[in-house]
């Protein structure tokens, strides 16, 4: 459907929601870049990462978007069957091709797949990566960047377990109970818990089977059932940040604790929260992420100061942003917003093709095959946004009306 063709209520959406679509975009140019310059222009980046981490910024900016967006496009529609069948059909299908062009390079050689993998059976890793919570069950990424999809689908679980109870406006409480908890737990290191109990392969499977129940459940009749399954989603999410992961218990809290207060920001601007309940609660937020970053220097990226300024200019990249809501989106960064997933998911394989072919530099910086990268990466990724993400988004909604009517 064309803009021209758009519905009006359509129209309205794309064009007060296309703050959010430049924000993504720029966030994971960020990350692209701060990957890139390990390969390209490395003294460059160890000049600057003591003092700013161009890549966590981006991740907390996706986080503090989602969080705005998606319990937002949730309660709109009504529908948790709609809910999830718009997450699988805007991140699966983006994935999966993900997944072949890794296998392709892994054939190739250009990249060595099993890498940290080699400790897990196939089915295993294969298994935990499709349940997208690999990393909270203690297997290795495939590509770096899919950790952060691990806590994006934590987050969707306990969304749709709060929506389930009629709990869902609860912002405010859900952001205080997160920060108070990853305070108690922040001494803590990383608990594996349940991989440690069951082993991986048990952990990975159970998992799976809970996912599947907590999703499957919202297509049941009865509303007992469709609770129930919810609320397991949610538990087994909760859990898994907490008591089984790569990352430490305080820094999993801290994210969720992020990505809820993207979602009270949104409540507070439709009126459902008062600002002047929203306000400090973002400070508090603030000051105890930031205080986790100088208690437990040696899991941050960069050191303590880089995880206070990146913070920063999240905080003031997302205020900018709400405060130029109204202001009409300038096209190449509604553009770049709407092929930002493609960013962000496929330029970990194109460094893996320029390692492989043309290597790296360390005795010096060069700028240009940076430049070179980005020129060919971003004409790429609007190529799969256009021939993947968008047809099969739109079949995703098509599927969800007929869900919904059904």
């Amino acid at each position: 459907m064309t803009a021209a063709h758009a519905s009006p209520r359509r129209q309205e959406t794309a064009s007060r929601l296309g703050w959010l679509d430049g924000l993504r975009g720029i966030a994971a140019l960020a990350v692209a870049v701060h990957h890139a310059t390990f390969v390209y222009t490395p003294h460059a980046r160890e000049k600057l990462l003591p003092f700013f981490n161009p890549g966590f910024w981006g991740v907390m900016v996706f986080f503090l978007v989602s969080g705005y967006i998606i319990p937002a496009s949730l309660e709109r529609h009504g529908d948790v069957r709609r809910f999830w069948i718009s997450r699988v059909f805007r991140i699966y299908p983006l994935w999966c091709a993900g997944a072949v062009m890794l296998g392709a390079l892994a054939v190739t050689g250009a990249s060595q797949i099993r890498g940290e993998l080699h400790r897990f059976d196939p089915v295993t890793a294969v298994l935990a990566h499709v349940t997208m919570m690999q990393d909270l069950l203690t297997v290795p990424n495939a590509v770096n960047v899919l950790w952060t999809l691990s806590y994006e689908m934590a987050f969707y679980l306990l969304v749709a377990g709060m929506f389930a109870v009629r709990r869902h406006e609860r912002s405010v409480s859900m952001v205080l109970i997160l920060v108070a908890a990853g305070a108690v737990l922040g001494a803590l290191g990383p608990l594996t818990l349940l991989t440690g109990a069951v082993g991986v392969p048990a952990a990975t499977a159970v998992t799976a089977v809970a996912m599947a129940a907590a999703i499957g459940s919202a297509y049941l009749s009865k509303p007992f059932l469709r609770c129930a399954g919810a609320l397991v989603g949610a538990v087994l999410a909760l859990a898994l940040v907490v008591g089984n992961g790569r990352l430490s218990p305080w820094f999993g809290l801290s994210v969720l604790a992020v990505m809820f207060t993207g979602t009270m920001l949104y409540r507070a601007e439709h009126g459902q929260v008062r600002w002047r309940t929203a306000a400090p609660v973002c400070a508090v937020v603030f000051a105890a992420t930031v205080a986790h970053g100088w208690w437990h220097p040696e899991e941050v990226e960069g050191g303590p100061l880089a995880w206070t300024v990146s913070l920063v200019l999240t905080a003031a990249a997302f205020a900018a942003g709400m405060v130029t809501r109204h202001r009409r989106t300038p096209g190449w960064l509604a553009r770049l917003g709407m092929m930002s997933f493609s960013v962000y998911l496929l330029h970990p394989l194109l460094l893996k093709v320029s390692d492989a072919t043309v290597g790296r530099w360390r005795a010096y910086d060069n700028p240009l095959p940076l430049a070179v990268f980005l020129l060919v990466l971003l004409p790429v990724c609007w190529a799969t946004y256009r021939c993947i993400e968008a047809p099969m988004q739109r079949k995703g909604r098509e599927l969800a009306r007929r869900t919904a009517s059904s």
